[in-house]
């Protein structure tokens, strides 16, 4: 971290990065004082810029499920996670699972979201990489109640972190969870006998708790990098963002030697209110830092009205863009989908009327996507 801060040499910086859900939010240089956007998350640290050395009180470790500082970009380790040509794929199965440890837990969603959305950070020590757009699979402890005697189902996550984890050393996966809570609607009591048992887990747990995880999985989510200046358009609703938060780390974070993200990415999302958007912060610095680089567009279900007085959904904000949007997938855009299976029905509805209205075949122009491989899509 000490490599990342490029201030005035003979000046003394005092960086304070422990956790505290109390300690004020501050943003910004002030003066010669580096101050952090969000929660901190490590003890304090004294860093002497005239004889580049650092000190600490204690030893720490990086939480970066908080913002990080304005200053450049962060090395990331170990660089050989570059080296493969092909994607690891199913490094641990169903069978064998590979047993990790939770480092932490966070709620994300403010205290007026509807449910309960966590970041949970888990240490698979460099046994189980991945990369950007891929999913783990963790198996809850207990037993399958439809299967006496074996162990539960694997359920997928999609990572929300980038290779290099939160920690930014190769050892950690993030994943976005959001508690899955049955409500009788008789009732209206919770019942929790029918609640989600791997998402009640997740977002349940403590740090040193273990976990068994299998994968990872997929491709169809991967980033393609061949081009650093293509177009991303990102479409998620709640927890689907994940991918997206590894896909945008990784261009407007990490300092990746042989990765330099020229492009555009443009990200949509759909979420109840305010205080239900995931990352949100993170994601509003790289639009004050990347401007050109990045977009960043929300629809707040409950708060924002589409253009006719109705509830404002994604798709209602990805058709106040419909021009630029279809414009830049003529122009080799790739776009992506995940979040709820329900959501692309009225996706499909929006882009089929909106090609219609340009006068061209929304069937022939999504087989041409699928044919360039422009088209992503991962729904649950």
């Amino acid at each position: 971290m000490a490599a990342q801060l490029a201030l005035n040499q003979g000046s003394n910086v005092s960086v304070r990065v422990g956790i505290s859900d109390s300690s004020p939010r501050v943003s910004g240089f002030q003066r010669q004082n580096l101050r952090f956007q969000e929660k901190p998350c490590l003890p304090h640290l004294s860093l002497n810029l005239k004889s580049n050395s650092l000190k600490s009180r204690n030893s720490f470790r990086v939480c970066m499920s908080v913002q990080q500082a304005n200053v450049p970009k962060v090395a990331v380790s170990p660089l050989e996670l570059e080296d493969p040509q092909d994607p690891p794929l199913n490094l641990h199965k169903p069978k064998e699972p590979y047993t990790a440890t939770i480092v932490s837990v966070e709620r994300i969603v403010g205290p007026n979201a509807p449910g309960e959305t966590c970041h949970v950070v888990i240490d698979h020590g460099g046994n189980v990489p991945y990369w950007e757009g891929q999913s783990y699979g963790v198996i809850p402890p207990g037993e399958n109640p439809k299967k006496p005697g074996s162990p539960h189902n694997v359920r997928l996550y999609s990572i929300a972190s980038t290779r290099y984890g939160d920690s930014f050393d190769g050892k950690t996966a993030s994943l976005c969870v959001r508690r899955a809570v049955y409500y009788d609607p008789e009732t209206g009591k919770e019942d929790p006998s029918k609640n989600g048992v791997c998402s009640n887990f997740l977002c349940n747990s403590k740090p040193g708790d273990k976990v068994q995880v299998t994968g990872p999985s997929g491709k169809i989510m991967l980033l393609p990098e061949t081009d650093p200046n293509a177009t991303h358009i990102m479409i998620a609703t709640g927890t689907g963002v994940a991918p997206y938060r590894g896909y945008l780390r990784r261009m407007f974070m990490e300092s990746v030697p042989t990765y330099k993200f020229g492009g555009l990415a443009w990200l949509f999302l759909g979420v109840a209110n305010s205080d239900s958007l995931l990352y949100d912060e993170e994601f509003s610095k790289y639009q004050r830092d990347y401007p050109d680089n990045f977009r960043f567009d929300r629809a707040l279900s409950r708060e924002q009205k589409n253009k006719t007085g109705g509830k404002m959904y994604v798709q209602d904000k990805i058709e106040e863009y419909s021009d630029e949007v279809f414009k830049l997938l003529d122009g080799g855009a790739h776009i992506y989908f995940c979040g709820l299976k329900g959501m692309m029905p009225g996706i499909q509805d929006t882009l089929k009327r909106v090609a219609e209205q340009r006068g061209e075949s929304w069937e022939a122009k999504l087989s041409q996507l699928k044919k360039n491989k422009q088209w992503h899509v991962e729904v649950y």
